[in-house]
């Protein structure tokens, strides 16, 4: 296969460079994927430098999410004799009782989505929706449950409600988007520049906001204000904040509102003065979703199910950056620097051709 492997921590993404390394052969509890898209992540680029708080050993392959075929299932199935399902075959153990089969679309995650073939538990992968492209569903995994989790789950955010979605025209804030507008909430998304705004209104936001502007606060009370009906109170009820803008955002939320702490992507994390949480009688909560799997594993479950079910209604689509496109493992460099960069918009996929190993090849002449 060829995947990006790392051996020792960078200085950048214009040092990766991928290689030909063993395909993985059929495991006892894993299935082999074909991957087809890869999609890319801020945290990929502290990975690599060895700054991120969850740092894989040396040496590993590095990328997290993925989308692909199914070439065969787990070689054990908990009976005795079972079989390996190929694609070169098409052997069929009847013990075996695993939730996908050969050739099945998926998508999901594992340590070595930048690579041609991945290993993946079945608890790890999910089908991809009709109708959906390998560079769509490669963008779900990390994305559409880290939205879901910060507005339903966390936020509990209410049809008739008012958003803000910091970032909006990001992955996770697309995603936050599209999830406030199924469950009937206002949306007000903030971004860096007329093309990312326009985005956000693509994806449903029904304002948007400069974040540049210092002012932008006054302009959410101002929205706010000149909009809402019932009880006429100015500001929003949940924050989503992915960024780092919990101080300024508790000037514009209202009475009883609700602060997702999503992370922070532009670089400080801040200090409050509490006194302000208390005259307003807000909450502020964080979202940790990587912890979810291992301290309530329940709420994973009933997160993927809402997800679906508004994909299948249609509520939900991609968000693949489209203005440029990556393709071939040896286009990953320019698609994290742009992506480090804040250059795009959505998520950044990787498609992996078909003649991706002979594209290696050839590279080497």
């Amino acid at each position: 296969m060829r995947a990006v492997k790392l051996t020792h921590y960078v200085k950048g993404p214009s040092e990766l460079h991928p290689t030909t390394e063993p395909t993985p052969l059929p495991s006892p509890n894993q299935y082999l994927i074909r991957i087809h898209a890869a999609g890319t992540n801020f945290f990929d680029l502290l990975q690599i430098q060895g700054k991120y708080q969850h740092q894989p050993p040396l040496p590993h392959y590095t990328g997290a999410e993925f989308a692909g075929v199914i070439l065969a299932t787990p070689t054990q199935s908990g009976g005795t004799g079972s079989k390996v399902v190929s694609s070169n075959d098409g052997t069929i153990n009847a013990q075996t009782a695993h939730k996908f089969k050969v050739g099945d679309r998926v998508f999901g995650q594992g340590m070595g989505a930048y690579a041609t073939h991945i290993l993946a538990p079945e608890s790890s992968l999910f089908p991809i929706p009709e109708g959906w492209s390998f560079e769509d569903a490669a963008g779900l995994y990390v994305t559409m449950p880290t939205a879901y989790g910060g507005l339903i789950v966390r936020g509990q955010l209410q049809a008739n409600e008012w958003c803000l979605i910091h970032a909006g025209a990001g992955g996770v804030g697309l995603s936050a988007v599209m999830i406030a507008k199924a469950v009937g909430a206002t949306v007000i998304a903030t971004a860096g520049n007329e093309r990312k705004r326009q985005i956000c209104l693509d994806y449903g936001a029904d304002y948007v906001i400069d974040y540049r502007d210092k002012n932008w606060p006054q302009k959410v009370i101002e929205i706010t204000s000149k909009n809402r009906t019932g009880n006429g109170k100015a500001g929003v009820d949940v924050v989503y904040d992915p960024v780092g803008m919990i101080d300024p955002s508790i000037k514009c939320i209202t009475w009883n509102g609700r602060l997702v702490v999503i992370g922070f992507a532009g670089g400080n994390i801040e200090k409050l003065a509490l006194n302000r949480v208390l005259l307003k009688n807000i909450s502020i909560v964080g979202l940790h979703w990587g912890r979810y799997a291992v301290m309530e594993n329940e709420t994973l479950h009933s997160t993927w199910k809402g997800i679906f079910e508004m994909i299948n209604k249609g509520q939900i689509r991609g968000i693949t950056y489209t203005d440029k496109k990556y393709v071939g493992l040896d286009s990953l460099p320019a698609a994290l620097i742009a992506l480090g960069g804040r250059d795009t918009w959505g998520k950044v996929a990787i498609t992996i051709p078909e003649d991706e190993e002979e594209r290696g090849s050839r590279s080497k002449l």
